[in-house]
This record gives structure tokens, C-alpha cells and sequence, in this order.
């Protein structure tokens, strides 16, 4: 385990295997615990071999595999009794082929894991990330201890911190389980509806599946509730008044169709000269200070930030803060790793970095700030 000082070097007989899910995580992992020589396909060094899984390496088969060719009506539903795992496939003229990066980026992880006593598993912290480990692991059929780096930030602090603190692989195994319940059940959901939809339409083939079909239908209803909307016209009553010397608006929460009912509401106000309030509530709210800014809150175009910050000059500078780790990887831990940079480094160094390397004036930062 490694010390609050460092890394212990360890001996050619007690390697340790670190794999993460891309090779940019894998380079911070491997600053982090001084391995420097970079091999075809992983880091070494300082008794570490790092390697990377380039996202999902081995899948599920398809139904070939399984015997089943073609579009059958005799054949469905296809619910293969084990499900099979094999290396990741891209479409070719005819049907699919195995990848040859991921067959190479395999080769190169199983060696990595016959040289290692045990593995460290650094893997995006969620489901996806566990499942990528897992199906590379079961796939190759190793047996080697394994623990798992559990963070959710790429900055030095949070990496050793983490490797100080590595839990036990077994503590996963229901997020593996339930992330593998998950695979099966998008293949078994898409294998069967779309073949049952293209042998139904008789012509062509179409694609159905758990996430997509469902967004796809929303994205659709709103297009045409979007394009038969038609502008109904209302009014509402607002008055001013006042209550010892304290003048407001009120506005009526009924919305009227017809402006002759809402000019009578608003004569029967003005004839009886008053209005009840019936209930007054007040509220207290603690209102945090705003984060730093992430890509996409800058590609928004946020009324704070200059109209000047142009696209073509909020990439450059992206990729100089993902660099120094100032902006979140993955995107989706972006509060997390946007809560550790504004604490480990002081906001004017992370602006006098950004200018240095975004060719922006001071004025377009001081209003972005």
C-alpha cells in the first residue's frame, strides 16, 4: 500500500496491474504511482504496469453466435440459456468482424495480468465502468486478486488519496451484477423487437432497443406537439396597490380566454376598492455560490459570460484546463471535480492559466468571472 510520501517500489515479483477505461485516465493513474515508460498499449515503471480497456472491449455475441441466422419468425424469442462474451465487433460488407484495436488492446491486457500478482481496478466509478473490468476479466479467464479505485476526480489529490484507500473487488459484485442484468436485458429487449418489427414490416430492418426507442418516441411527440400547436390568446387581472405605504402587484392565477370576462374582474376590483389577501408565506432559502464553469455550461452561453466568448476560443481553452485537471473527465462527474478544483487551486491561478492559454482579453475574463 502505497505510503503519505509516495509509492514504494516494488519487486519484479510483486507487479501490480492497473487498468483504466481510457488511456488519458490511465496517464494520470500512472503519474500518480511513477510509472513513466510508455509501452505499446500500458505505462511501466516503479513495479506498476498500467494499461487501459478503450471503453467495452468484449460485448455480448450475437445471435449467430448462438446458431440463429437471419431474421426467423420460427426462431423468436431468442433467449440464449448462458449468454456469451466475445471481443467487440464492427460492421463489415457482410455482417460484423471482430476490431482489430480491440483485439490487440486484449492481447496487451491479459500479458499485463500474467506479469502481476494482483490488479487495481481504476475503471470509471458506476456500472458501466465495473461491467467494462468485469467482462475483460471473465473473458480472459483470469483468476488474480483485484481492488478497486473508487473516485470520482482525475486530480493528483483525489487519485492517491484513492490508492490509499482501495476497497475490496467482492464489495462490487452486486453493482457488477446489476450492471450485467442490465447488458442482458438491452440484448434480449433489441435482438428480439427488432427482428420481430422488420419480420412484421415484411420490408427492410429496423432498430428497436430500451433506451433508444423510448427517447426516440418522446423526441417525436414533442416534434409534433411542437408543430399542431396553436396559439390560444388570454388575459390575466394584474393590479397595483398598497398596505401601509408598502406598494405590490398582485396578478390573477386565473387566466381568462375571453378579455371581456377579464376587463369585468378587473372593474369589480376597481368598484370595491380593496383587496383581501387571504394567506401570506414566507420562505427562507440558503442559495449556494455557483460552481466553476464546465463546457457545457459555457457552450450555453450563459448571460454572465461575455458575448464575445465565442466557441472557436472556449475549446482551446477546454483543453488546456482538462490538461491541468480543471475540468472534469468523464463530463458526467463535472459538480464532483468542479467542487475539488475550486479547493485545491485558487481561483485567480486557475483564470491566470486559462488567459495565458486562450489568447482572450482581460476584460472578456473579467466579465466571465
Amino acid at each position: 500500500m502505497p505510503s503519505e510520501e509516495g509509492f514504494m517500489q516494488k519487486s519484479k515479483n510483486n507487479m501490480i496491474a492497473i487498468i483504466a477505461e481510457k488511456p488519458s485516465v490511465a496517464r494520470e493513474v500512472a503519474n500518480i504511482v511513477g510509472a513513466k515508460i510508455k509501452e505499446d498499449g500500458y505505462i511501466s515503471g516503479n513495479g506498476y504496469l498500467v494499461t487501459w480497456a478503450l471503453g467495452h472491449l468484449i460485448t455480448l455475441a450475437m445471435p449467430e453466435d448462438y446458431g440463429f441466422t437471419g431474421f426467423n419468425r420460427e426462431h423468436l424469442p431468442i433467449i440464449p440459456e448462458t449468454f456469451q462474451l466475445i471481443p467487440r465487433q464492427v460492421k463489415a460488407e457482410k455482417g460484423y468482424k471482430p476490431d482489430g484495436g480491440a483485439l490487440k488492446q486484449l492481447k496487451v491486457i491479459k500479458t499485463v495480468f500474467e506479469q502481476c500478482e494482483k490488479i487495481i481496478v481504476a475503471t470509471d466509478a458506476g456500472c458501466e465502468g465495473e461491467l467494462i473490468f468485469r467482462y475483460i476479466y471473465n473473458h480472459l479467464n483470469c483468476r488474480k486478486p483485484f481492488n478497486r479505485l473508487w473516485i470520482s476526480s482525475l486530480t493528483d489529490k483525489a487519485i492517491k488519496e484513492g490508492l490509499q484507500n482501495l476497497k475490496a473487488g467482492s464489495d462490487y459484485d452486486n453493482l457488477y451484477h446489476a450492471a450485467k442484468a442490465r447488458s442482458e436485458s438491452d440484448w434480449l429487449v433489441g435482438i428480439n423487437a427488432s427482428q420481430s418489427l422488420s419480420i412484421a414490416a415484411g420490408r427492410g430492418t429496423y432498430s428497436l432497443g430500451r433506451i433508444q426507442t423510448p427517447t426516440l418516441a418522446m423526441i417525436c411527440k414533442r416534434f409534433l406537439e411542437n408543430k399542431h400547436f396553436v396559439p390560444v390568446p388570454f388575459w390575466q387581472v394584474k393590479v397595483q396597490t398598497e398596505k401601509t405605504n408598502v406598494p405590490f402587484a398582485a396578478i390573477s392565477k386565473e387566466k381568462y380566454e375571453q378579455k371581456d370576462r377579464a376587463n369585468e374582474v378587473l372593474r369589480l376590483l376597481h368598484e370595491g376598492k380593496t383587496i383581501i389577501v387571504k394567506s401570506v408565506e414566507r420562505k427562507e432559502v440558503n442559495q449556494e455560490p455557483p460552481l466553476l464553469y464546465d463546457l457545457t455550461t459555457l457552450q450555453k452561453g450563459k448571460p454572465t459570460v461575455s458575448t464575445d466568448f465565442r466557441r472557436t476560443k472556449r475549446f482551446p481553452l477546454r483543453k488546456n484546463c482538462t490538461k491541468a485537471n480543471l475540468l472534469p473527465i468523464p463530463e458526467r462527474a463535472a459538480a464532483i471535480s468542479r467542487r475539488t478544483c475550486s479547493t485545491k487551486y485558487p481561483f485567480w491561478l486557475i483564470l491566470l492559466n486559462s488567459i495565458r492559454a486562450s489568447a482572450l482579453t482581460p476584460k472578456q475574463w473579467i466579465t466571465l468571472s
